[in-house]
């Protein structure tokens, strides 16, 4: 895992339980799990309009706040971005068609 994410993933759990007036973290954790979610939805939104424009700085941007906000969520559900980390390891080399077959059909 690159050392920039692990520090982030650090600093996330570092700051869940902080005040939320001074934590911009800590004030995502205070409003639950649908705040951080819908933040993350609109981050992928940005990063789609940026990629979209095909304006290289803004997508940059746009990515950064995406992952961010995504390891805020993980953090939130109680998912390590090594677990994450290891199921790409474990679809490395399987056909994103075939990987996509193997999971189980949601209802």
């Amino acid at each position: 895992m690159p050392d920039t994410l692990a520090r982030l993933e650090a600093t996330i759990a570092a700051r869940k339980g902080a005040d939320p007036a001074t934590s911009y973290v800590a004030s995502l954790f205070a409003k639950g799990r649908p705040r951080i979610a819908r933040k993350l939805g609109e981050e992928a939104v940005e990063a789609i309009v940026a990629s979209l424009a095909e304006d290289k700085a803004a997508l940059t941007g746009e990515a950064a706040d995406l992952l961010f906000h995504l390891m805020v969520l993980l953090a939130d559900a109680g998912v390590r971005l090594d677990d994450v980390m290891a199921e790409l390891d474990r679809r490395e080399g399987v056909s994103g068609h075939d990987e996509k077959a193997s999971r189980s059909v949601m209802p």
